[in-house]
Order: structure tokens, then C-alpha cells, then sequence
């Protein structure tokens, strides 16, 4: 039987042939698995396909554990309550964001490219962390070649863009092309009839920095002709602060978590170190937060917060609230 792969196959197939990182290549497998017609004639290739992500990813791991000098110099471990990586051309401010938001300290200069690799800093959000991570400007002649797996891997995207820039629609274009080709879609807009089984979807914010530039809102009305409608856009200064505590609760929300304080029986609740789960999650998947031994032998749990009353007994199945306090029963 013919395997009648279709373009969309073939175009993720010659991504693969070109990748030169194990991140780019597994993206490329695992597109190939996802949108491979699923019939008796590709059995063997599906079989094959996941043998060989099966392999990479047993080789990423080895080289993870053979030391910091050979991991691929785009990955950037997840931590805290979820991951937004900056996107944006030279001079935006992406640095000076990262600078203003988190602990960390990059090099901010008036000049180009002074982000060299990826930078992480953790944002301070009430009691949880939320992971920020800079990144190397991106430009029409060039960007890093692991700003797709970047951008794709990540819980969110933050577009900086400089809102005085004198050509920004060159430069929205350029960062839309990223998004492109990491098939990554914004949550705000609207998925096409027929989605490909490789897109992600993932929260999008655009961010019209150096605000303070723009005492009358000309640059920001303008910038806004250009956007894309769909997409939520906020003026910022992060040199200044304007408009940076209401994003520090934005990219929070915007990641769709909850955080649960544990407590033990005949103990005060932790209320200082959540548990941070998607919203959704249930009793059961808070168990498994905590150790799959308790989360075998749970037999029910009590709750304070969103409950009828406090302390009211509930089972695995049920569906957790932000700041809930939970009492796990074995």
C-alpha cells in the first residue's frame, strides 16, 4: 500500500535532514509522527519514527548528564511556575525587561546583539516564581538557529518590540517568522478550520516598550495598524516601570496555573512553597505532585478554600481551585 505522505510530511522531513541540534531534530520527528497518514503502508515508518525519537532522546539525556559544556546551548531548563521566552529585535529592550522583572542581572547596552545566548531570571509573582528567559536579538539576515526550539518548547512568548522603532512592521515580521517556524499559534487567535497536528498553542504577548517615548500614544497607535488585531499588546517602559506590575500578574494568569498548599493532618498548611498545577488538575494529580506512593495509596482528601464548607472530604477525581488547601488521607 502507497504511504501517500503528504507535503506538510516532506517539508518536516527536510527539517530533519538539516537539523543540526538533537532539539531540532526531535521537533522534526515527532511533526513527522503526528501528521504521517496513519494507515497499514506507513506502519513500518511510524514503527521507525518512534525508534528513532525513542534514540534521541536517550542520547539528549546522556549528553544533559555528561556536563554543562556539551548541552546544546539553546536549551534552558523549565523552572517555577511555567516559561515565557522574549522574542524581539536588537535594542527593543528585552534585556532591560529581564533586568526590571527578575533577579537577574544581563548586560544592557545602547548597542546590538549584546545577548549572546539565552538568559533566564525568575519573576517574583505573590509566592510563586515565574521563569523569564532573554534571548539573542533577532534580525531579518539572521537569528540563532535554536530560537525555533525556544519559542516552540516554552509555556508563552513575549514579542518586545520597540515602539518608536523607524521600521517596527520589518520587525514584527521578523518575529512572526519565528513563530512560524516553530508552528507555534497564539492562544488569542482563532485556529484554522483544519489545524495541523503540529501546531502548539501558546500564549502570545506583545509588548510595545520605551513608552515613555510616547507621550502622546502617536508611536503606539501606529504600531497598532501593524499588529495583528488578535493579539493582546500593552505598552510597557522597562526602564521606567510603567505597566510592569500588572504584567508580573499577566504572565501569571496567562499560563492557566493553580497553587495548592499541602497540609499534613493535625498540621498548619504550608503556605509559603505551592504546589503549582494546571488549572484543572485533581486531587490525584496533586498526590502524584507530592509522591506517587501517597498518590497510590490516597484514599480521600479534605479542603479548605473553594470547598461547600472547610475541610470537606472530597476523592481523587476531585477538581482542584487556586489556593486551595489540601489535606491528602491514606
Amino acid at each position: 500500500m502507497p504511504a501517500n505522505l503528504t507535503p506538510q510530511y516532506k517539508e518536516a522531513e527536510e527539517r530533519f535532514r538539516k537539523a543540526t541540534t538533537h532539539d531540532e531534530k526531535l521537533v522534526a520527528l515527532r511533526e513527522m509522527l503526528a501528521i504521517i497518514p496513519k494507515h497499514k503502508g506507513t506502519e513500518k515508518m511510524q514503527a521507525d519514527l518512534r525508534r528513532r525519537i525513542a534514540k534521541l532522546e536517550e542520547e539528549a539525556e546522556s549528553i544533559h548528564k555528561s556536563g554543562p559544556a556539551r548541552v546544546d546551548p539553546g536549551h534552558v531548563k523549565r523552572e517555577g511556575a511555567g516559561q515565557w521566552v522574549l522574542l524581539g529585535p536588537p535594542n527593543a529592550g528585552k534585556s532591560a525587561l529581564l533586568r526590571a522583572l527578575t533577579s537577574a542581572h544581563p548586560e544592557v547596552a545602547p548597542y546590538p546583539f549584546t545577548t549572546r545566548s539565552p538568559q533566564p531570571g525568575m519573576m517574583p509573582f505573590e509566592d510563586v516564581l515565574v521563569q523569564l528567559v532573554d534571548t539573542p536579538a533577532v534580525t531579518p539576515e539572521h537569528s540563532e538557529v535554536y530560537m525555533v526550539n525556544l519559542a516552540r518548547n516554552a509555556d508563552g512568548v513575549l514579542v518586545v518590540l520597540d515602539v518608536t522603532a523607524n521600521d517596527l512592521a520589518a520587525d514584527w515580521k521578523t518575529c512572526t517568522e519565528i513563530l512560524e517556524r516553530a508552528r507555534v499559534w497564539p492562544a488569542a487567535r482563532p485556529l484554522p478550520s483544519d489545524p495541523s497536528p503540529a501546531l502548539v498553542v501558546h500564549p502570545v504577548e506583545v509588548l510595545l516598550n520605551k513608552s515613555d517615548e510616547d507621550d502622546d500614544g502617536t508611536f503606539a497607535a501606529l504600531a497598532r495598524e501593524v499588529l495583528d488585531g488578535n493579539l493582546p499588546v500593552h505598552d510597557i517602559s522597562a526602564e521606567h516601570g510603567t505597566g510592569l506590575e500588572p504584567l508580573r500578574e499577566l504572565l501569571f494568569r496567562t499560563l492557566h496555573r493553580i497553587r495548592i498548599y499541602a497540609k499534613e493532618p493535625g498540621k498548619k498548611a504550608d503556605m509559603e512553597r505551592p504546589f503549582v498545577l494546571p488549572a484543572g488538575a485533581s486531587v490525584h494529580d496533586l498526590a502524584l505532585a507530592v509522591h506517587r506512593d501517597i498518590a497510590e495509596k490516597m484514599r480521600f482528601a479534605r479542603i479548605w478554600g473553594n470547598a461547600r464548607f472547610d475541610g470537606q472530604q472530597v476523592d481523587r477525581d476531585h477538581v482542584l481551585s487556586d489556593r486551595d488547601i489540601v489535606e491528602l488521607h491514606s
